[in-house]
């Protein structure tokens, strides 16, 4: 891990997360890379905080008090002009899950706890996806 990392895919992060260990695990995988990642402690925090500033990339967190992940992907596909990429987290991981996931919005899926590997794939993926379109829009 390196703070490269995020020089390379430059990405404003927001975690979407009630679990106080999940997000310092997610806080400090991030800033670790190289990220200062703001931080929503449910779905209806986070779509308070998208209204107000641009993100490219939401981990979300799909079962929140409040509002719930599925239903704040809902709402920010809704309401918001510039739409960020949301990447669901979820410790349940079947294909039922995921397809609920897709349907609600998500552009993608990630399972918990979080896999260092995978993250940092997916980070990278969308990064690269967010710069075309960028070039494209440009």
């Amino acid at each position: 891990m390196s703070e490269d990392f995020s020089k390379q895919y430059p990405l404003r992060i927001l975690i979407a997360e009630d679990n106080v260990v999940n997000q310092k695990i997610a806080l400090k995988i991030l800033s670790k890379l190289g990220y200062q990642p703001a931080l929503a402690n449910h779905g209806k925090e986070a779509l308070e905080i998208v209204s107000n500033e641009q993100y490219d990339i939401i981990l979300m967190d799909v079962q929140m008090p409040e509002m719930n992940g599925l239903e704040a992907t809902r709402m920010i596909r809704t309401c918001l002009e510039v739409q960020p990429i949301i990447i669901a987290m979820t410790a349940n991981v079947m294909q039922g899950d995921r397809d609920e996931c897709m349907q609600a919005g998500m552009d993608d899926y990630m399972s918990k706890p979080i896999d260092l590997g995978e993250l940092l794939n997916q980070l990278e993926k969308w990064a690269l996806v967010l710069r075309d379109r960028r070039k494209l829009s440009a």
